[in-house]
């Protein structure tokens, strides 16, 4: 299956990057190559691309599809919580750009036995990086029903969690459960059927949310973006598109504290406590994907672009 993905707010994201031809651009999520192609499009002969992305998948169609760039484009396979790292692994120390797209892509959602998605019958996985042991089947079957209802709760924001915790442990009681469909028959039996009736598929918010532990999604995010910061150079900037309010809080709440860090009592006639903005926050409200984008890719819907500029 060739790896698709429509790549969300692309045009936006460039916009915002202020490309400079000879920079040197890091695209944290590669993914099926969307952005970085349009990053190394951009460049002229002393420009480069890093793209990083933990999905074996998505380096080699990536691979491909940059191959015309040649050595203006290097691809690692990691996780961008990784990247200092990384970028020092290739002798890089500092970029003019950051992109990471957060979300899953197409080809992730719709490759059926990787089992991102809820309208195929596959086994749990949900794994984007598969050289991992922790699966979606071991969090379901052996998690507590306390972790799987904060799972739900905290990362599905589904006001059903605590009853869609407690027939997942009932039903795992009879047999484990092995496959998507299984857990989506669970997940219908715990809503009230007026309920289900609306809001789209049952099973979004708990798969969303299983998703999003088995990978350590959120932490992952957290731990990255002051480092990732750090990285650039001044006037860079650092593009984040996110798929749901959890993402989006913590790029905006990273983003402000780096803007301004001081900690000082807001009495305090001077600052005193030594801490300096690193820069400034370019989309004081996110951008939204426009009435055509909608139209075109009804994935791009809960999509959100926020931009950070190295000082």
């Amino acid at each position: 299956m060739e790896f698709k993905h429509y790549s969300v707010l692309l045009e936006e994201t460039i916009e915002n990057l202020n490309i400079k031809e000879d920079g040197i651009y890091l695209d944290g999520t590669l993914g099926g190559g969307g952005h970085s192609f349009a990053i190394a499009s951009r460049l002229a002969s002393k420009g480069r691309l890093i793209g990083i992305d933990q999905d074996a998948a998505a380096i080699e169609a990536a691979g491909k599809r940059l191959a015309e760039f040649g050595d203006k484009v290097t691809i690692i396979r990691d996780n961008y919580v990784n990247a200092k790292q990384a970028l020092a692994g290739i002798g890089v120390e500092k970029v003019d750009g950051i992109v990471l797209d957060l979300g899953v892509s197409s080809y992730q959602l719709d490759t059926v036995e990787r089992g991102f998605s809820y309208n195929a019958d596959t086994a749990l996985d949900m794994r984007m990086d598969q050289r991992q042991t922790l699966t979606a089947r071991e969090i379901v079957n052996e998690y507590s029903e306390m972790e799987i209802f904060h799972i739900i709760r905290d990362y599905g924001e589904d006001k059903f969690a605590k009853n869609i915790a407690k027939h997942i442990v009932q039903a795992r009681s009879v047999k484990p459960i092995e496959t998507t469909f299984e857990l989506n028959d669970i997940i219908k039996a715990a809503i009230p059927a007026k309920m289900r009736e609306k809001g789209g598929h049952p099973s979004k918010r708990t798969f969303q949310a299983i998703r999003i532990a088995c990978n350590r999604e959120l932490e992952v995010l957290e731990n990255s973006l002051d480092e990732m910061i750090d990285l650039l150079n001044p006037g860079g900037r650092f593009c984040i598109i996110t798929f749901h309010s959890l993402e989006d809080r913590i790029v905006k709440n990273a983003f402000r504290r780096n803007e301004n860090p001081c900690t000082c009592p807001p009495e305090f006639p001077v600052c005193v406590c030594g801490k300096v903005s690193k820069g400034s926050v370019i989309t004081k409200k996110p951008i939204l994907p426009s009435e055509e984008e909608l139209a075109e890719n009804k994935r791009s819907q809960s999509a959100k672009l926020r931009v950070f500029e190295k000082k």
